[in-house]
């Protein structure tokens, strides 16, 4: 497990999220002099019951608003990057900066 490093609130931090069947995991980072990433925290939380039974998109969502929901105070004060590597959020993402939304 890589080091922590101290947030640095004059660089953008980067909110990496992901999940498997029963649990979710979230990294907080930033960029370094190099471009490399350095954690700041890392996050993990198993799904409730209810939770479980949703299908993969759900959970990813669900981690997502999760991240942003425990990180908000970090998210407010500092440019952000939110990053998944779920294909439907991916494509819903492109899907919205070509309509402008």
């Amino acid at each position: 497990m890589p080091i922590l490093y101290a947030a640095d609130y004059k660089k953008e931090f980067i909110i990496q999220t992901d999940t498997s069947d029963v649990e979710m995991g979230i990294v907080k980072s930033r960029h370094h002099e190099k471009n490399e990433e350095h954690p700041i925290l890392y996050l993990s939380k198993k799904f409730s019951d209810a939770q479980g039974k949703y299908g993969t998109t759900e959970k990813e969502c669900a981690a997502i608003i999760y991240a942003i929901k425990k990180l908000k105070y970090y998210l407010d004060c500092q440019n952000s990057t939110i990053e998944t590597h779920h294909n439907p959020l991916v494509w819903l993402e492109r899907t919205m900066e070509r309509i402008h939304v």
